[in-house]
């Protein structure tokens, strides 16, 4: 063997056993860590909406629970909820199921402003939304967008927004009759335009029959805020934000959000 093929030998010997000695170092220092979850305290829910239909307007109230716990509507029975609108009308929900509350039918008004007040478990919860002017939701169509390659077709929401408002809008997509997209967007680029908003919701597996459903809702600055927030929390339009609960319009520490809204629908049925 020659000095060079010796030395070279040493080498790529020296080499494996640092190389076990760093390995068995770093088994060594392996440790289990334990993570104590804690369960934040049980906070109430309130789902609540008045809309322009002639309807039974319904109240929704719950409570949180554990993470460790089933996912489960946690209703609360017993509480006492009361509609007053700015037209001096008071209307009293009726408890239908525990946790489930509703009014008699009738119709929300366009400018009327409504105050919720809801009574549970000794705390009042108030919150305050005002019924913008009804923009109707003139067609939907489909178009094609290729990102990195790939064309996708997406369902658009056509309509005229008015001039000189401020207006808020929500879009529920319903595919094949299940819930799909919950979005808003607000008319700051739009305002007096005809406006085609795109749903990033991928359509390209339907088939002919399958039915596609857009409700578009005017909304107040207040619940497009909430809603807003809630999609940026689960990542909507960029990357996820660090979590928090949306900014509720319920006071005394209440989650959830009372929205009075306008509602306009459209379907298509793939042929």
């Amino acid at each position: 063997m020659t000095a060079n093929k010796s030395n070279t030998y040493k080498k790529t010997s020296l080499s494996i056993l640092m190389l076990i000695a760093l390995l068995m170092l770093f088994s060594g220092c392996e440790k289990v860590i334990d993570l104590e979850l804690k369960d934040a305290d049980a906070a109430i829910v309130i789902d609540a909406g008045i809309s322009d239909l002639s309807e039974n307007q319904v109240v929704k109230i719950s409570k949180t629970y554990s993470f460790t716990e089933a996912n489960r509507f946690n209703g609360l029975a017993g509480a006492k909820v009361v509609l007053k609108s700015s037209n001096g009308n008071t209307y009293n929900y009726t408890e239908v199921s525990p946790g489930i509350y509703q009014t008699i039918k009738f119709r929300g008004r366009p400018d009327i402003t409504y105050t919720l007040d809801v009574t549970v478990e000794g705390k009042t919860y108030s919150a305050i939304s005002t019924m913008p002017q009804k923009v109707t939701l003139d067609s939907l169509t489909f178009k094609e967008f290729t990102f990195f390659g790939t064309t996708n077709t997406y369902v658009a929401a056509n309509f005229n927004d008015p001039a000189g408002i401020q207006n808020q809008y929500r879009y529920i997509l319903k595919v094949k009759g299940k819930i799909e997209e919950d979005v808003v967007s607000e008319d700051r680029f739009d305002d007096g335009n005809k406006v085609s908003n795109v749903i990033f919701y991928e359509v390209d597996d339907l088939i002919s029959g399958d039915a596609v459903e857009l409700e578009l809702q005017c909304i107040d600055r207040n619940v497009y805020k909430y809603f807003f927030s809630l999609s940026q929390s689960a990542g909507g339009g960029g990357p996820p934000v660090a979590p928090a609960n949306p900014p509720s319009n319920f006071s005394n520490g209440a989650l959830g959000v009372f929205n009075a809204y306008t509602t306009s629908k459209k379907m298509v049925v793939l042929q």
